[in-house]
């Protein structure tokens, strides 16, 4: 941590809670397996730090260790499931997305915006053998995705100047846009059109276009899209062919949204990692 922003710190902050959530962001898809020594460089914690919050979860029983080893358990899912199941917001755009779905036969999902990534919330593959490896709770970088440029599109300027001063815009693919300048300006060209486009600048060869979710007071509450990959159509199909039912649907969800199905879940409803409460997503 900087001193600056050490100084901006509360007097409530408890900074060995902070350290603690390091440890387990400190694994991913890429790093499902640490020693100490790793963690220990991961984090910037010191061997002793990192191995006490280690132990402590391991004795919590969200990490798992074979004395060289950690990994996380399955029970950390629990800390994601605690948001999502406060949250309806997949339950309402469920069978919108599976309409949408069974129409461009292209997979489909719904993000929303967590500092400069977006998580997926829902998602509805195309029933096909080869398919993209995504998942609710998958995260992407904002400024490489559609949906991620959706929502950063509606940010406020203080909150979006501040992100274009402070993102690492990394070439994820020779096409990724990384210049802030040139950010800002197709963020603001989004803004006015109400989509975003992205073309294989994320991955080479997936193509995805994305329409907002306006909430009940018109802010946007999430995104919603459609990948594709490119050998399946060109860029002026994804805005021939999927755009308009994208944006359909979109507008259905925002209907459904109004209508009072976000509130009014049921006995039955899917289980806790597939709802998404409205009222429970970061003001914008």
């Amino acid at each position: 941590m900087s001193v600056s922003e050490e100084a901006t710190r509360s007097p409530e902050f408890v900074q060995s809670l902070e350290r603690g959530l390091a440890v387990i962001r400190a694994f991913d898809g890429d790093h499902p397996q640490l020693t100490l020594s790793e963690v220990a460089r991961r984090t910037g914690l010191t061997r002793a730090a990192a191995r006490r919050f280690l132990l402590t979860l391991v004795e919590l029983g969200y990490v798992h260790t074979d004395g060289r080893l950690f990994s996380l358990r399955a029970r950390i899912l629990e800390l994601g499931y605690a948001y999502l199941s406060s949250l309806t917001l997949p339950e309402v755009a469920q069978r919108h997305m599976e309409a949408l779905v069974a129409r461009v036969h292209e997979s489909c999902s719904v993000s929303v915006l967590d500092g400069d990534e977006v998580v997926y919330v829902a998602r509805v593959p195309t029933k096909r053998i080869m398919t993209v490896g995504i998942s609710v709770g998958t995260r992407f970088p904002a400024y490489a995705t559609s949906m991620g440029r959706v929502l950063l599109a509606a940010q406020p300027a203080d909150w979006l100047d501040d992100y274009l001063a402070t993102a690492q815009l990394r070439p994820l693919t020779r096409r990724t846009v990384t210049d802030p300048a040139k950010l800002r300006a197709v963020l603001t060209r989004i803004a006015a059109q109400g989509y975003a486009i992205v073309d294989q600048e994320l991955e080479e060869g997936l193509r995805s276009v994305a329409a907002p979710i306006h909430g009940e007071n018109g802010s946007v509450i999430a995104a919603v899209n459609v990948s594709a990959h490119a050998t399946r159509g060109s860029f002026e199909m994804i805005r021939r062919e999927l755009l308009p039912p994208l944006l359909a649907a979109a507008k259905r969800i925002e209907e459904d949204i109004r209508g009072g199905l976000s509130r009014t879940p049921t006995a039955d409803a899917d289980p806790p990692a597939a709802r998404v409460q409205l009222s429970a997503l970061p003001p914008r």
